[in-house]
This record gives structure tokens, sequence and C-alpha cells, in this order.
């Protein structure tokens, strides 16, 4: 007989997206919560990510709205220089753990279920331990697991490894690296590039490092994006600069050049140009370091190595001496289709900013709780943002993302949690009592209702180029 539970809300998922709703719940209601998650802890795949794996945005501005993660503290020397500081995997870990302890549980008000696998087509839960069954009567079900990040140590490679070579995780490097004189890096998106940067930082040599790059992409200058709640600060110049460069562009290619031409996005080698974008950010000294490696293989995917070859979907190409192969190339932001936040009883939590999936989820937690309309104007507020793969999505995202902003600021409720949020990142201080601000509030939301046609139109023609 499983045993039957009662609440509020049905949490599924207790990653960073499951936890910042169910902070927003506690915070703004009196309503009761059960969380049941595949995992021993909270954190999602953060508890699968590899040890050198950092946050690639500022931990001011990253996890529940409640609780600080780590200090608002600078770095002081490293590769993050000058930037706020970026917490570790472990740390992050540790963070939602304590969460979880701290706030959540002594609340009374949440109930955690981990080890218990959920099945969406019977609404029932067992736990993969004792085997204990759980069935749920909640008036809502939150599906914080649409966006289920996969990580490399979570499936075995994607490419064929003949007898006698060796091919680990990226989780593995640390313990092998000590045992091999050269390194293949497979794997061009965020963990590909953290994983020659733990090599070139660790000694060494950029000639022992050769670079699988299916494709080049798009990436941020985290200095740009530094935690800033006024108008002179670098994220709303940045978000100004986006605007600007739509309307002053005569082409979709000539859009990207503006970006790229006034820094707000950067490449790793102008010789390529990137066809994709993954939200990746990077100091300028960590872009010097990556700069090194020579040995990059543009020749499309690795699709299987020998002690003296490897295949790739474009061509072949000698295999380095006594190397091993790093598989950085799980999909960490995964390709769904858009659906509804808000339908009926059931809320799926997607993000509704670009490239902020943990602040989304806490978005949607206040409009729940605090914006007293109907399920249209919930939907309105939270339109979902497309992840990002290819280098279009970066327009297609900056122009959702506008979109949703102009619906925002109609919105009282969604002004002050703005206002009031620790994790928001690039919304400025949304102060129309005071007559400056709400000047230039008004400036920049014409601005963005001026640039909306014109990235709508620059969008088309990227399509209709790539059809």
């Amino acid at each position: 007989m499983a045993q039957v539970l009662e609440a509020d809300y049905l949490v599924i998922g207790a990653g960073g997206m499951g936890m910042a709703f169910a902070d927003e719940i506690l915070s703004h209601s009196d309503a009761s919560i059960i969380m049941v998650d595949k995992n021993f802890r909270p954190g999602g795949h953060w508890n699968y990510v590899y040890p050198f794996c950092r946050l690639h945005q500022t931990s001011t501005c990253y996890g529940v709205n409640s609780t600080e993660l780590g200090g608002d503290r600078r770095d002081e020397f490293g590769l993050n220089k000058g930037c706020y500081e970026l917490a570790s995997g472990s740390e992050v870990v540790a963070y939602f753990d304590n969460v979880m302890r701290r706030r959540f549980i002594p609340s009374g008000r949440v109930q955690f279920l981990p080890m218990c696998e959920y099945d969406k087509a019977t609404g029932k839960a067992r736990n993969t331990v004792s085997g204990e069954e759980y069935e749920f009567r909640a008036k809502k079900i939150v599906d914080s697991t649409y966006l289920n990040v996969t990580v490399p140590s979570q499936r075995p490679p994607t490419f064929d490894v003949a007898e006698g070579v060796k091919a680990v995780a990226v989780n593995d490097l640390p313990r092998v690296a000590p045992h091999y004189d050269n390194f293949v890096i497979v794997g061009s998106g965020k963990t590909g590039m953290d994983a020659v940067l733990f090599l070139l930082v660790n000694g060494i040599d950029p000639d022992q490092i050769t670079w699988i790059m299916p494709a080049d992409a798009w990436m941020f200058d985290r200095f740009t994006v530094d935690p800033g709640r006024k108008f002179s600060d670098p994220v709303t110049q940045y978000a100004i600069g986006i605007f600007e460069c739509a309307l002053e562009a005569e082409n979709y290619r000539d859009f990207y050049d503006r970006l790229a031409g006034r820094e707000l996005i950067k490449q790793l080698d102008p010789a390529h140009k990137p066809t994709r974008w993954r939200c990746a950010t990077f100091t300028e000294l960590e872009l010097e370091q990556l700069r090194r490696v020579k040995n990059i293989v543009r020749k499309g995917y690795l699709e299987a190595v020998t002690s003296s070859e490897m295949t790739l979907s474009q061509g072949n190409v000698a295999a380095p001496h006594n190397a091993v192969y790093v598989d950085c190339a799980a999909d960490g932001l995964p390709k769904v289709t858009d659906t509804k936040v808000f339908d009926g009883n059931t809320i799926t939590l997607q993000t509704i900013r670009m490239c902020q999936q943990v602040y989304s989820a806490g978005f949607i937690g206040n409009v729940e709780c605090n914006v007293n309309a109907d399920e249209d104007r919930k939907n309105e507020l939270c339109h979902p943002v497309p992840l990002p793969y290819l280098e279009i999505d970066y327009l297609r995202c900056a122009l959702q993302n506008s979109k949703n902003m102009a619906v925002w600021l109609t919105e009282p409720a969604v002004v002050k949690w703005i206002n009031e949020s620790r994790t928001d990142l690039f919304s400025p201080l949304l102060d129309f009592e005071d007559p400056e601000v709400a000047q230039q509030i008004q400036a920049m939301g014409e601005l963005i209702q001026q640039a909306i046609p014109k990235m709508e139109a620059l969008l088309k023609e990227g399509m209709e180029q790539s059809a």
C-alpha cells in the first residue's frame, strides 16, 4: 500500500529551479510543500559535476532569494581577478543542502523525499532504496525537471573507444591527468573550456592539448554581467547596447558584428566565426589562456578513436601519443519545446530570462504567490525564453527577453519583486517614485519598444538564411 501524503504543492525535483520556486512559496504564502527528488540530497545536477566546476555567473546572484551564497566579495587573484567570486560545485551543493536542512524542513511546511523516482503517469513515487511507495494529494504539481540537465558523468562517451584507448568523463580528469602525456578535450562548450583551463592552470603545456571543437561559440565577458542595479552599471549598459546594435544594424550579420565590435559578445578566434551560443561567460584573462591552445580540430563531432587515429564526422586526424580522451560533450542545456508555465493545476518551470534558469524559477514562484490574476495573465508574465544552442538563438533570446521586460513593467507585484530580489542580475532598480530614475525607466521602455520590431526583422532574416 502506498503511503498517502498531502500538501498544497508537489514539487518534482529539488535542483536549483525547484529550490528557488519553493523558497518563494515559503516566503510569500502559508502553503505546504512536498519535494520529491531522485538524488540523496538537493542540488540536482550539481551532485554530479566535475570537481573543478564553478559557477559561470557570480555567487552573489545565484540560488534562492532568502539565503545568500558566499559573500559579496571579489576575487583578488587568479583568472577571475577583479570579478565577483564564483562558487565551486561543492559549495553550491552544500548551499542547497543547507537551505533544505536549515530553512525548508525547520519551517514545518516542507517534506523532502530524497532517493525517490516520480512516475508522471501514475502520480506516484517510489524510494529506490527501501522500495516504499508514495501517493500524493496536492492542489498543484510543479515540474522542475522539464529542463533536465545532463552532465558527462551521467552517461557513457558518445564516441566509440577502441581497446587500449583511455576515455574518461571530465570528472575523472584530475585523477588521471598525472598518467598521460597528452590530452584530447572533446567538446567546445563551457565544460570543455573549463577542462582546458584546468590543464593550463596546472602547468600542462598547450602543445599537449588537442581540442575537438565541433563549432565555435560566442561568449560573454563576465565583467559586463557583473552584478549591478543602477542604470550606469555595466549590466544595464549591456542591455542598452543590444538594443542600439539592433537599431543600427544593416542586416543580420551586421548585428553580430556590431555586438562583437562593442565587445558585448566575444569569440575565441576571430578567424573562425562562431555558429553556436551557450551562455558561457569568461574573463579576458581566461580567454588569453584558452587562446594558447593551437591544436584545435574543427572537423565536426568525434565519432571513434583508436590508438593511432581519430575519426570525426568531417574527416580523420592522427591521434596524439599516450593521450587520454576527456568527454566534455554532454548537453547541459537540453533542447525542449516551450510549453505553458501555468496550465491548470500544473506549473512547468522554464527559463523566462535568458540563461537564468534558477532566477526564472524564483520569478515564477513570485507570480504564483503575488499576482492576483487569471492563468492567461500569469503566462503573459512568464513567457518562456528559448534555451540557446545556435548563434541565432542569441537574437531569439534577446528578443523574447525584451518582450518579457516590457510586460513585467506593467505588473506592480513583479516590479516590487525585481527591486527586492537578491538573485536579479540584469534589472536596474525600478524606482518610479524617483523622478530621475523614472525618466530613465521611461527612456529604456521607449528604446525597447523601438528595438523590438527591428529585432524581429533581423531574426526573420537570420532564419531565412539558415533555412
